[in-house]
């Protein structure tokens, strides 16, 4: 099969564009991870094309390129609840297939707010929180339903950007602040959330009809710590730096209703092939913080390739997985419509 593989790159040099915060491209991809999954696809027969994103991705499609599938992998670029949305428009504008979930999931659940409010309507825990959009002043009419320490973390990003240790904030003054310096400096409004201390988690779920969970996954830091844990930016940075238990030894219990909670915000928020979603689990009950339905896929940092690798899966096999759920939903679909 012709398989177009589309994606974003990270600079050259490492660096974020001026005027942007360091991370800026952390959901981009080295070029090291785009050579591991285009090998991983020809290893399964398939021909790949490297589309890219953006401008090339566009003058490739308008040159006439067809591929008979794209394994979509770009998060898009800028800001905006819709960036990832983006190249799954276009492709099903042009009638391509392609593998993942459609704009409309894609965009709701970079909108953690937006996800939050499903998720919640659907009978799944998560925190409570409060969005702050313009006018920092307005949170103090409204910080006495938010109980201290909270979350303060922007509203449409992924990879635990702008997210580190200090933005567990259990200081009102310095709530205030917090808000302000991140307002300014990822352009977008920012959820402010109420800090679940319990266990790490993230669940990976691959398939279609039925998808399955693939596996637990609890995430601890290596090294002793003062405070709580939080899965920050730093740590996601240095995979030495915490222990990737999968899968976690949690009760029956816990495991059922951690699986019963990640299969209901799939459905929920329409996840198509794979996904990967985040909770803290706190007293037997899982507190849903997100949901990544484009989680990165290196080998050697990525959660959701590291869970495959503890459960006896390749990266290989798993990249196979997401392709054959892709190709079984698109058959169902076209059975449906003959």
């Amino acid at each position: 099969m012709k398989i177009g593989l589309t994606y974003n790159l990270r600079s050259a040099d490492s660096a974020s564009p001026a005027g942007w915060p360091e991370d800026a491209e952390e959901e981009f991809d080295s070029p090291e991870t785009i050579e591991i999954l285009v090998a991983a696809l020809e290893s399964l027969g398939h021909e790949v094309e490297r589309l890219g994103d953006g401008l090339p991705l566009l003058r490739r499609l308008a040159d006439g390129c067809r591929p008979e599938l794209v394994f979509n992998f770009a998060e898009g670029t800028g800001v905006g609840r819709s960036r990832e949305a983006r190249v799954p428009a276009v492709l099903e504008m042009l009638g391509i297939p392609y593998t993942g979930s459609d704009p409309l999931t894609l965009a709701v659940t970079l909108d953690k707010p937006c996800a939050k409010q499903l998720v919640r309507a659907a009978g799944v825990a998560t925190p409570d929180w409060l969005l702050v959009d313009g006018d920092v002043e307005e949170l103090r009419d409204r910080l006495d339903t938010l109980p201290l320490p909270v979350i303060v973390k922007p509203a449409f990003e992924g990879s635990s950007k702008g997210i580190h240790q200090s933005n567990l904030v259990e200081d009102g003054q310095r709530l205030f602040e917090a808000v302000e310096q991140m307002a300014a400096a990822y352009r977008q409004p920012i959820l402010v959330e109420e800090f679940i201390d319990g266990e790490e988690l993230t669940v990976g779920v691959v398939g279609h009809r039925p998808q399955k969970v693939l596996g637990i996954q609890r995430v601890r830091p290596t090294k002793p710590i003062s405070g709580p844990f939080i899965y920050s930016l730093d740590y996601k940075r240095d995979v030495e730096s915490v222990q990737y238990e999968c899968p976690a030894r949690l009760s029956a219990l816990d495991t059922r209703a951690v699986e019963a909670a990640a299969l209901l915000v799939w459905r929920t928020l329409g996840c198509r092939d794979l996904a990967r979603i985040d909770f803290r689990l706190r007293n037997h009950v899982p507190y849903f913080l997100e949901v990544n339905p484009l989680p990165g896929l290196n080998p050697k940092t990525s959660d959701l390739p590291l869970m495959a690798q503890a459960l006896g899966i390749k990266h290989t096999e798993l990249v196979g997985r997401i392709v054959a759920a892709a190709q079984e939903r698109l058959a169902e679909t076209a059975a449906v419509r003959v």
